[in-house]
């Protein structure tokens, strides 16, 4: 089945934060949490968000945000506060560490990584190289 694309998501690399251990590939903040649970009670079918990466831009690689119906073979699944993140088996390498935040301006509202292994982004933050 097709999947519907949830939003966009920018990248940013993390060169002087310190993140902390965690078992999970994929930490959330409060506010992607908050973000989450609302997009799910707009699309109850849905059991989850995935994240996953595909080849496009001026650095190499994106990240991509669908709803999903049903866990994937592959799929690495986070937990935390009540959603659920599936995690494409392309994109588990290049998460690791990252934390996932929503943050909101005067001009928009997106979804953001904080990635440690990202290498470099281009100058809009959409792609990213690792």
């Amino acid at each position: 089945m097709a999947s519907k694309a949830a939003m966009t998501a920018t990248v940013r690399a993390v060169s002087r934060k310190r993140m902390i251990p965690t078992r999970a590939p994929l930490v959330l903040t409060k506010g992607a949490v908050d973000r989450i649970k609302d997009l799910m009670q707009k699309h109850p079918e849905q059991i989850g968000l995935k994240v996953g990466v595909k080849t496009r831009g001026c650095n190499g690689l994106s990240y991509t945000l669908e709803y999903v119906e049903k866990k994937e073979k592959f799929d690495e699944e986070v937990l935390q506060d009540g959603v659920r993140i599936f995690i494409d088996k392309k994109a588990q390498l290049t998460l690791l560490g990252t934390e996932m935040d929503y943050v909101e301006d005067k001009l928009q509202s997106e979804f953001v990584f904080n990635n440690p292994n990202v290498k470099g982004t281009c100058g809009c933050g959409e792609s990213f190289s690792i």
